[in-house]
């Protein structure tokens, strides 16, 4: 990870940036805001920034938002005054450090807030086929398109083939294509040129140049619009890109990895995806296989996240209970790794006595995991029948778009929240889900927040 500090570097911030040197981060370091959004806009990229509470945190977001600059915020400071630490927060910080540091403080919120630590966790046969493809492949300079449900870890796989390619000593940057707003997408990937648009007072380095010689991962690819679809085939066919607002193309040196969780030839037959760029993206596919359909998986991946998160919480390690492993191994985790990660982060911290029992196991609506086999209580189908008889019941008199409202909505509640596992289950576009949530929130209804800690996803 790339961590900017930001601050005079005192004896404790100083001892900061040691210790988040020894998490493995590689660290710069500038005295002010400004220098900051300097740094970023040149390109000297970093996934995270910390910054003293004394600076204006408000100031340095709002500056770096104007530049289309994203990137997440912890708030450090000497003494951790409860009142300046609430300030830095709701300035847009996303968590503080007090100083003097602490090793394993400073640990937790890095992995927390940048979570690009996460080794690829497998012995199914059914993973290991892909794993081997992409050994063989890693090396190549070929575009790799990586499939598969939401949730299943490509972007995990794309780290593994970066740190086993040719271009591992250098940058590997990661677009996510869905989160950023298409008007900001395209500064975003390019950089732009000082005057391209209101708030661009200088030139900025786009992830493209930022990934020079390295890897850019384009997650999400197919939630791209059309005209920058355009745009990134000439950058993959040419190796050259165009600033927004520039008068002369760019050259680059760089792998293209991309990710999709929608079948992207059906993208191509109604119309929404180039088919020349996805024959250049598509070099190589590595699909991944649900979690289902690698039961193997999911035990190791079970015991590695109780392993993680006891640590990161400083709780005792627990083995999982003979009965856990068996309703874990028959449950469909329908949000595949992302889910079981956030089940067992639960688990851990619910768990009371020697071993991880059911009842520690929960999905996210509180419920534990069905026993193995299914229900198998006596009348159980004809309650299914009769609830479901109710539930239809209930929708006579409503409108279409009454009954879409609630489904958004409910979908997303029981995904906590998170747009792109939400709109994978409802079958469309994350861009689609976001327009008809807007019109809810303008309408003046409740949209469930993307949720933190425990249910993150």
């Amino acid at each position: 990870m790339r961590l900017l500090v930001v601050g005079r570097l005192s004896g404790q911030l100083a001892a900061a940036v040691k210790m988040a040197m020894s998490t493995g981060a590689k660290v710069s370091h500038v005295e002010t805001g400004a220098q900051a959004t300097d740094s970023l806009r040149r390109g000297q990229g970093a996934e995270l920034l910390m910054v003293d509470y004394d600076l204006d945190i408000a100031g340095l977001i709002a500056a770096n938002e104007a530049e289309r600059i994203h990137v997440p915020v912890v708030a450090c400071g000497v003494g951790a005054d409860p009142r300046r630490a609430a300030d830095a927060i709701r300035a847009g910080a996303k968590e503080f450090i007090p100083l003097p540091p602490d090793a394993e403080l400073i640990a937790a919120v890095l992995a927390a807030v940048a979570d690009d630590e996460r080794p690829l966790v497998t012995s199914d046969p059914a993973m290991q086929q892909v794993l081997k493809l992409a050994d063989q492949v890693a090396k190549s300079e070929a575009s790799i398109l990586i499939t598969g449900e939401s949730g299943v870890g490509k972007e995990v796989m794309a780290r593994y083939v970066h740190a086993k390619s040719r271009r591992a000593d250098k940058p590997f940057i990661s677009v996510n294509c869905a989160a950023i707003p298409e008007n900001l997408l395209e500064s975003e990937l390019f950089g732009h040129e000082k005057g391209a648009f209101t708030g661009a007072v200088a030139r900025r380095i786009g992830k493209f140049e930022e990934a020079d010689g390295g890897t850019l991962l384009l997650d999400e690819i197919s939630e791209m619009d059309a005209r920058l679809q355009a745009k990134l085939l000439r950058a993959i066919q040419e190796r050259v890109i165009d600033r927004v607002g520039g008068q002369k193309p760019v050259k680059v040196d760089i792998r293209i990895l991309a990710t999709s969780n929608r079948d992207l030839a059906q993208a191509v037959k109604e119309g929404t995806f180039r088919e020349d760029l996805l024959y250049r993206l598509n070099v190589v596919n590595l699909r991944l296989p649900a979690l289902r359909e690698r039961p193997a998986d999911v035990v190791v991946l079970a015991e590695h996240f109780v392993k993680k998160y006891a640590a990161a919480n400083g709780v005792a390690q627990r083995p999982i209970a003979a009965e856990a492993r068996r309703r874990l191994i028959a449950h469909p985790w329908p949000g595949n790794v992302r889910e079981l990660e956030n089940a067992m982060h639960r688990a851990v911290l619910l768990a009371i006595g020697d071993e991880i029992d059911v009842d520690a196991i929960r999905l996210p609506d509180g419920q534990p995991l069905a026993a193995a086999g299914g229900a198998s209580t006596p009348g159980y189908a004809a309650q299914a029948a009769q609830a479901a008889d109710a539930a239809a019941r209930a929708f006579v008199g409503r409108t279409v778009a009454e009954m879409e409202q609630q489904l958004i909505l409910d979908t997303l509640g029981h995904c906590l929240g998170n747009r792109t596992h939400a709109a994978n289950i409802l079958g469309i576009s994350i861009r689609t889900l976001r327009n008809k949530l807007n019109e809810y929130a303008a309408a003046g209804v409740p949209v469930p927040a993307p949720q933190s800690g425990l249910s993150a996803a």
